[in-house]
């Protein structure tokens, strides 16, 4: 039987590559983003070698309309398997400058968008009685850095809201996984001053979709070397990184 999977945000970046990495392994789809014309080009490119594929218009700064869509997407494919609340943006802000749109929208999408991603995916396995929730957090949820605080505090947010949703569950045959990329080569992230331990988005997504189908708690994408640079960032002292500004 083919398995499903719906992906937020699928319209670029890790959501678009991530896409293509299950349409090659051959899962049905729902794509849904903020504009339909990226789903289209993606449900073209990927017909015949994906299942059945379904998008879907969605920002999940409007929460009221997420359980809609995706229960209308479980509809059409005869349920989902898993479900990537992938959908994000990641403003560089530094503190004190008042950029408080871009501070909003970030909690918006971030942390409010994400979690009622997260809470409509849940409702909706429970009635299935099993299902996989994906949650994308961040490397940068570790430690405050120059210019990233907002950022990290939205991923560290919803990371804190799927380690609860994975022990709520756990007794329901739902799968909870969160997955933390470092630098993998999207727009996101290329207008950076340093991207350490940078992957292709090919190899980056290649890796998150293999975590997904083994079904882990958490892992940071790629395994290494972020596990281990995420113990050094801890207890690096606070004068140096803030040289890092």
């Amino acid at each position: 039987m083919t398995r499903s999977i719906l992906i937020t945000g699928a319209s670029r970046g890790l959501g678009e590559h991530l896409a293509r990495q299950f349409a090659r392994r051959g899962y049905s789809l729902a794509l849904t983003g903020r504009t339909l014309e990226p789903l289209q080009k993606l449900a073209e490119e990927f017909a015949g070698q994906a299942g059945k594929i379904v998008i879907r218009q969605l920002d999940v700064a409007d929460y009221s309309t997420i359980p809609g869509v995706l229960a209308e997407c479980a509809e059409e494919l005869g349920g989902l398997d898993i479900i990537v609340a992938n959908a994000g943006v990641g403003h560089t802000v530094a503190v004190g400058d008042g950029k408080l749109a871009e501070i909003r929208e970030t909690i918006d999408v971030n942390i409010l968008g994400a979690i009622a991603t997260a809470e409509a995916a849940i409702a909706l396995f429970r009635k299935q009685g099993q299902g996989q929730l994906v949650g994308l957090s961040s490397v940068a949820k570790v430690r405050g850095l120059p210019g990233g605080g907002v950022y990290g505090a939205s991923k560290a947010a919803f990371g804190i809201y799927l380690q609860a949703a994975r022990l709520e569950t756990r007794a329901e045959g739902i799968v909870v996984t969160e997955l933390a990329p470092g630098y993998i080569d999207t727009d996101m992230n290329r207008g950076a001053a340093s991207r350490p331990f940078l992957v292709s988005t090919d190899k980056g997504t290649r890796l998150m979709a293999d975590l997904i189908e083994k079904q882990v708690g958490f892992r940071f994408v790629p395994v290494w070397p972020w596990t281990l640079v995420a113990q050094v960032l801890k207890w690096l002292p606070g004068s140096l990184l803030a040289k890092l500004g």
